[in-house]
């Protein structure tokens, strides 16, 4: 620890804060704009300067480290006075229709203006240097370079969480703005579209594609029957919109809400999340079943739910694309139920029905336009534009009354509901397999595998198979290996042991977005790691509150074979619940 004086208060700090970090934790706040806390800290935008006394010039004190006996001024008249000077020029260099933004009110760089009280109007006039500048080439994510402030936040997550690196800083000067490299727009290199670059904007340069004008026509549309879906990881965010803490279930008020839209039929993804675990497990078994007779298979096997974490893996890893397992994600396996199974129960033609799925996850939005899969599912709301919609429509959320999802896709396990945090779905699928091995319930207190719990970048550990049913002779004495990674530059990690041949498990998850889809791309902004925190306490909660804790004793999933599907891998299931991936260009689409 060190001893400092904050404007004359003697505080004490690590030896390795900054300036910054020992003010916040002393209750003196410092105005920033480009700092993301365990994100971003490179001083790039200039307003949290501080005077230090015996210093030349001003200091950044996001990136300036404490010391023994410094004497540190946060609020002086020169301090004050250069805030707004950097202000105002950042802000004649944007484009300020405020009032029509989708970040109005919500706007960090909106908030900064009125902390650092601007009371006059902008001395500073001239040309924009990106004014008109859109990237609307793709699905998934829009870029508007006339807002963009250059805090340069997209980069570091771009390049150094997710380990992509399609986001620089391009050109000098008046010239500079932040994206791919010549001139490229996102459709056409390898962006995964995962989103993370638009939680951490604080303006409204990045944003999701908005898919709410077509959602609405589809609603007025009275020969359309309008069926909607929710993940997991909704459920456990949507209420921050609403002035909800952090890690408050609306599951109830959710469901309410999506009928008071005019949805005609309000579904779980949380169904199909236990459909996956039938077929995703039953194809982990049968590789597994190989292993043992010594017939060539490929493992590990790796989980499909994240749509970034596929076009990644296609991009980065094509070698690899036999090691994923071919189920769909979950919101395309309902809709392609939606479309066949549930429009026959109607009697109405698939072609009348619209889809709509609810998504913490702006890859989703591309998902459903991918070849192999298109008309599964007809659009994607993003957490974030629920909220707008339910706004628009003038429903009172927070005092709607609790209601429960429709049938016959509306029930679902505590299983399906961990899907939405990192190495859920790798345990909603151990307490299916293990039990369907050995016929007994995993030997772990209240179900939860501890070694793929909590937010660390790779998780793994391992199971012992003690003995086995008849049917599954031949796998007693087998310890099966699992890791579970969030961030695609930890999915990096485990694809490079395999490419060397040198990975020691027999199945991996992976998901794209730290912390999996409780910090979607598509979720409300900004996701903290205390945040994330809240939201997968929500996510265990919401399964550790159900009577049905496995995906294989759902009873509407079970109803679903014996009339239907018939069974795991049969023949209707490849045909409406599996795919296929595509080798891709590393730096291209």
């Amino acid at each position: 620890m060190v001893s400092l004086k904050i404007n004359n208060k003697t505080v004490e700090a690590d030896e390795n804060a900054t300036i910054m970090e020992a003010a916040k934790a002393n209750g003196i706040l410092i105005p920033s704009l480009c700092y993301l806390e365990g994100v971003h800290q490179v001083g790039s935008c200039r307003i949290c300067v501080v005077e230090v006394e015996g210093s030349k010039n001003l200091q950044a004190s996001c990136i300036t480290k404490v010391r023994e006996g410094m004497t540190v001024k946060t609020n002086t008249q020169e301090v004050r006075k250069v805030r707004k000077v950097v202000y105002e020029l950042m802000m004649s260099d944007h484009d300020d229709n405020c009032l029509i933004c989708s970040r109005s009110g919500g706007c960090e760089f909106q908030e900064l203006g009125e902390w650092i009280q601007l009371k006059e109007e902008n001395p500073y006039q001239g040309a924009h240097s990106k004014l008109g500048v859109k990237d609307i080439s793709n699905p998934s994510i829009e870029r508007d370079l006339s807002k963009c402030i250059l805090c340069r936040r997209c980069i570091t997550v771009c390049n150094e969480i997710q380990g992509i690196g399609i986001m620089e800083n391009q050109n000098r000067g008046f010239d500079s703005f932040v994206g791919p490299t010549e001139g490229f727009e996102l459709m056409d290199i390898n962006c995964t579209f995962c989103g993370q670059c638009t939680t951490v904007c604080p303006v409204g340069a990045l944003k999701e594609k908005d898919a709410t004008v077509n959602v609405w026509e589809a609603l007025l549309d009275k020969n359309k029957r309008v069926v909607v879906q929710t993940a997991p990881a909704v459920r456990a965010a949507l209420g921050e919109e609403f002035g909800y803490e952090p890690g408050t279930l609306v599951t109830g008020k959710m469901a309410a809400a999506l009928r008071e839209l005019g949805f005609d039929d309000v579904f779980d993804t949380n169904f199909a999340a236990d459909l996956t675990i039938l077929e995703e497990g039953t194809e982990l078994l049968m590789r597994l079943k190989a292993l043992i007779a010594g017939d060539e298979t490929s493992l590990p096997m790796i989980t499909s739910c994240s749509p970034g974490w596929i076009k990644y893996v296609e991009h980065k890893f094509p070698d690899q694309l036999d090691h994923l397992s071919s189920c769909k994600s979950p919101h395309m396996m309902l809709g392609a139920l939606a479309k066949s199974f549930y429009a026959q129960q109607l009697g109405i033609d698939a072609k009348d029905m619209y889809v709509v799925s609810v998504m913490p996850c702006t890859a989703k939005k591309y998902e459903i336009t991918r070849e192999e899969m298109l008309g599964d599912v007809d659009a994607v709301l993003t957490t974030r534009e629920l909220a707008k919609m339910i706004k628009d429509a003038g429903i009172d959320f927070v005092n709607l009354d609790d209601e429960r999802f429709d049938n016959p896709m509306g029930l679902s396990s505590g299983a399906a509901d961990i899907f939405g945090t990192t190495g859920g779905v790798m345990e909603a699928a151990l307490r299916t397999v293990y039990e369907i091995i050995t016929g007994t319930e995993m030997p772990y207190e209240n179900l939860h595998v501890q070694s793929v719990m909590g937010l660390e970048g790779i998780k793994e550990g391992s199971l012992f198979i003690e003995k086995t049913t008849p049917e599954w002779s031949g796998l007693e004495g087998v310890t099966v290996r699992y890791a579970a990674a969030s961030g695609l530059s930890n999915a990096k990690i485990l694809l490079e042991q395999i490419r060397k041949e040198a990975s020691p498990y027999h199945f991996i998850e992976i998901m794209a977005c730290p912390g999996g889809c409780i910090s979607g791309g598509g979720q409300p902004r900004l996701t903290t790691q205390a945040i994330r925190e809240k939201r997968m306490a929500a996510i265990y909660r919401e399964d550790e509150g159900k009577t049905l804790r496995k995906s294989h004793e759902n009873e509407a999933i079970i109803h679903l074979y014996e009339t239907y599907l018939k069974e795991p891998l049969g023949h209707k299931s490849h045909e409406l619940l599996h795919t296929h991936y595509v080798k891709r260009n590393m730096y291209s689409k």
